[in-house]
């Protein structure tokens, strides 16, 4: 009797303990996002602050509040006015990338994915370059337009030449052949370059990447491509979250995994492409920030694309910040200070044994 009485007790008991785990781990989650993503507006509110604060000419509160109020009647107010813009491409040229680095890390499959990593930018920069020496191109749009196509020509020849060997596209073979395009590509476009010394200094200056010298005229041609870029990659989420099980399960749960991965693509080329065509190539945000976000939300895309946004404002930002202070009062542009922090955060995701795939 008394054997009898303790299985029904000992089988309740499991049943009522395992939903309060995962409730619990539920709660854990929501609570570990909240704090995240307040850390990350806190953070950003910051580099915000101390980018329209500091250059040149430091300035204070007065000066920042009536220059955002539009009355322009000091120099302190006229140095605030002139760093809005610049601030505004920093933290939307650092979403896009962080985004679009996200994307191709589940379109992919491969931790070490990014724009800059797999080709992407190396063709936006060549096709703007040769647009640049042979076509005389002088117009923010069409700068856009012509890197939009370089950075998908680019995308398409890396993952063609990685599919070509048996067994697919697999993330070692992406990598491999996204290094190799891109050696091969910024080959090609310092030897466009080399032979034209009028157009030298402007491509160069540009090949190295930043924001300086920021207008709105500049930014608002690229608002709708990364406005674009940014719908189709939150509505991609799900799907890349069906991709990471692999192509054979996605299809299985009724995946289309062709549309998904174009679908994907496209978003990523739309944020990636147009955002080099002004700023130039910036490395290692689009690798770092989606890999520092995992840490807070975890492999879900649905959080993890809008938490790498976040993250990704934060890192230029304070990049573009950090090069105005290091180097005052000259600058230092701020793709030299992401290539610094993103360099060791790759060699330890090379490293780190854990970092297999997605």
């Amino acid at each position: 009797m008394l054997t009898c009485s303790q299985k029904p007790h000992a089988t309740q008991s499991s049943v009522v303990t395992a939903p309060t785990a995962s409730v619990t781990r539920q709660r854990k989650k929501r609570g570990t996002r909240l704090a995240g993503g307040l850390m990350l507006l806190a953070l950003l509110a910051l580099a915000l602050t101390l980018s329209v604060a500091f250059g040149a000419r430091t300035v204070g509160w007065p000066e920042i509040v009536a220059a955002l109020s539009g009355q322009v009647e000091t120099i302190g107010d006229a140095a605030v006015a002139s760093r809005l813009p610049r601030t505004l491409l920093a933290v939307l040229a650092g979403a896009a990338l962080a985004v679009s680095g996200g994307v191709m890390q589940g379109l992919t499959r491969n931790p070490l994915a990014d724009p800059g990593l797999l080709g992407v930018n190396a063709g936006a920069a060549l096709a703007i370059v040769i647009g640049i020496a042979w076509f005389g191109i002088d117009e923010t749009t069409t700068y856009i337009w012509t890197a939009i196509l370089g950075a998908g020509l680019a995308a398409v020849a890396v993952y063609t030449i990685a599919s070509l060997a048996r067994g697919g596209a697999t993330p070692l073979r992406l990598a491999l052949a996204g290094a190799a395009t891109t050696a091969a590509l910024s080959s090609l476009a310092t030897a466009v370059i080399l032979p034209r010394g009028d157009i030298a200094g402007l491509a160069q200056s540009w090949l190295v990447g930043g924001i300086g010298g920021a207008t709105y005229d500049q930014i608002m041609p690229v608002l709708p491509f990364l406005l674009a870029g940014f719908v189709i990659t939150l509505l991609a989420a799900r799907k890349l979250n069906l991709l990471a099980l692999g192509d054979d399960a996605a299809a299985g749960l009724g995946e289309k995994v062709a549309v998904a991965r174009a679908m994907s693509a496209v978003g990523a080329v739309l944020l990636c492409g147009p955002i080099t065509a002004i700023c130039g190539p910036i490395g290692f945000v689009g690798l770092v920030v989606p890999h520092a976000c995992r840490l807070l939300v975890g492999g879900d895309y649905r959080w993890l694309l809008p938490f790498s946004a976040l993250g990704g404002a934060v890192l230029l930002t304070f990049s573009d910040v950090v090069g105005r202070l290091v180097a005052h009062p000259a600058e230092l542009d701020a793709s030299i200070v992401t290539a610094f922090i993103g360099a060791p955060v790759f060699i330890w995701i090379v490293r780190n044994r854990k970092v297999g795939a997605l």
